[in-house]
């Protein structure tokens, strides 16, 4: 095989990991280089903003349940074993990258060298093998970018290969159809196939770091977003995909650390896992998302949107494809940014959560027990396309604002934040950025200007200066005023017109939120249980 770019002198992918007789291997290529590729390829077109746009086929988002671990010495007495993390044979693994292997024999492969973790006391060197030049672009705007120095003498930690046209055979392989993401935490690999969605390169790192970090170095694993101020606090926006973790976080006033995933270790460091962001561009705009607009140039990848016409314009708005419409930027596309990424002991940590049921107030204040309480729930609704099947939101509790991508038992990072919550006594909002007026089909979106306004006033001491009320089902104090926010909205129960409807569909949810709390009642202490909602008796 012949092999191009930069590379280390003792790289060997045969030894390393078993590839070998392949076409042209290209190595550490420029993201000039892979656009060439891709376009001369067929594989994506160039819009009139430099950004590429691809489209990643049958797959427009994550596919959970086709999302394995393997089951070995290392994992079996330590993984959170069930419906999310699913266990597969060491024997099945072995056997499938054969096949994989045998399948890229004689083709062309792109191979990028990065690592995740800013701060330097937990890096991981990655090496992503990938069969299409958008997924190792894709690879480059989201991990952390080595120095030329540090790519001759790069040794990887975990190997990644992705390959979206190999696929699998149930009968044999043991997947549950075609397509398929595994980790092997002892080969410390990932073998991906079936599937183009780039998001699954960049959650399993994701759930690599959710298991070592935490259970091997006692560093804080979080599905979240950060950002510092001026006067360098920092804050934290817990979140699932669509609770506005990326779009609260890129705010002009502030730097950004990172939009997705990050660490907290006892040195107090807030660390960006990435090197990217990867944002929903669904309803984007230049005014309501400056900072994301304004990163979407060459360098940066669309996936799955339209266009006007036959221009080459993207249209933001159209969902024809998906919901679930994205970009991958390099973090330095965004001028505010933290370098290096990290920040110290954030001073407000953000839940946010994309109420479908429009009945949590758009911002509230919770007392450690709700802390804890709404932490381990992890409430929210699934919004349109970000997985798989998903057409409409769907109210669902996702353990820590993100199960999907936890190897050990919730309570283990719930535990975690708890104890740094009290130990640096920092602030905790519960924000809904879901519906207002009524639920799904009958309310609206909270406004965006009116999000960005309340989480502002809790940043700057604001809402310190207000008086706050008790919501009497759920116990969350909301403040009477905010500064630029109508007044009427900040009690739900406002903006309903029909107060008994409203009365209903609370106690609907906060009936969900007990019976999903079932599952952590008998790890719970009095105060995380005594936050738990009032259900009315049926």
């Amino acid at each position: 095989m012949n092999e191009f770019g930069k590379r280390g002198s003792n790289t060997n992918l045969k030894s390393d990991i078993g590839l070998d007789n392949l076409g042209n291997v290209f190595w550490n290529m420029s993201p000039a280089e892979l656009v060439e590729d891709t376009i001369l390829l067929g594989e994506g077109v160039m819009t009139d903003s430099g950004a590429i746009a691809v489209n990643t086929g049958k797959f427009t988002g994550r596919s959970p349940e086709d999302r394995f671990i393997v089951c070995d010495d290392k994992t079996e007495d330590a993984v959170w074993w069930g419906k999310i993390n699913k266990k597969f044979d060491v024997e099945k693994f072995d056997a499938l990258y054969n096949r994989m292997k045998a399948y890229l024999t004689g083709k062309d492969m792109y191979v990028r060298d990065s690592y995740a973790c800013a701060d330097d006391d937990y890096r991981m060197n990655i090496r992503v093998v990938t069969e299409l030049p958008w997924s190792n672009m894709f690879a480059h705007n989201m991990f952390l970018r080595p120095t030329d120095e540090e790519i001759q003498n790069f040794v990887p930690e975990w190997h990644i290969v992705c390959a979206p046209n190999f696929f699998a055979d149930p009968e044999i392989d043991g997947t549950r159809q075609s397509n398929f993401a595994v980790i092997d935490f002892t080969k410390k690999m990932i073998i991906i196939g079936g599937t183009g969605y780039t998001g699954e390169i960049k959650k399993g790192i994701f759930s690599v770091l959710n298991f070592v970090l935490p259970h091997e170095k006692n560093v804080l694993s979080m599905h979240c977003s950060a950002n510092v101020g001026k006067d360098g606090d920092t804050a934290v926006f817990f979140g699932l995909s669509g609770t506005g973790k990326t779009t609260l976080s890129s705010d002009p006033d502030r730097r950004l650390i990172g939009d997705d995933e990050h660490g907290w270790a006892d040195n107090g460091s807030v660390f960006n896992f990435e090197g990217g962001c990867y944002a929903k561009t669904i309803n984007l705009s230049a005014e309501n998302e400056p900072q994301i607009f304004g990163a979407i140039k060459f360098g940066a990848i669309l996936e799955n949107i339209g266009f006007h016409g036959e221009s080459s314009t993207p249209d933001y708005d159209c969902d024809k494809i998906t919901q679930n419409t994205r970009v991958s930027y390099p973090i330095n596309h965004i001028d505010n940014i933290m370098v290096p990424s990290r920040g110290s002991e954030p001073k407000n940590i953000f839940f946010l959560t994309c109420d479908a049921f429009g009945v949590l107030p758009p911002i509230s204040k919770l007392t450690p027990g709700q802390a804890m309480y709404h932490f381990i729930s992890g409430y929210t609704a699934k919004v349109a396309g970000t997985e798989a099947g998903i057409t409409e939101p769907q109210t669902v509790f996702s353990a820590c604002f993100g199960a999907p991508f936890l190897p050990l038992h919730p309570t283990k990072y719930a535990e975690m934040l708890g104890s740094k919550i009290e130990k640096n006594d920092v602030n905790v909002w519960l924000i809904n950025t879901g519906w207002s007026g009524g639920a799904y089909g009958t309310g609206s979106r909270m406004k965006l200007k009116y999000t960005r306004s309340l989480i502002t006033a809790a940043l700057t001491g604001e809402l310190e200066k207000v008086d706050f009320i008790t919501d009497d089902v759920f116990g969350l104090s909301m403040p009477t005023t905010c500064p630029d926010v109508p007044t009427e909205i900040l009690n739900p129960k406002n903006t309903w017109e029909d107060k008994a409807a409203f009365d209903k569909k609370a106690n609907e949810l906060a009936h969900a939120f007990v019976k999903n709390f079932e599952t952590f009642e008998s790890d719970a202490s009095e105060e995380i249980m005594s936050a738990a909602p009032k259900v009315m008796v049926k």
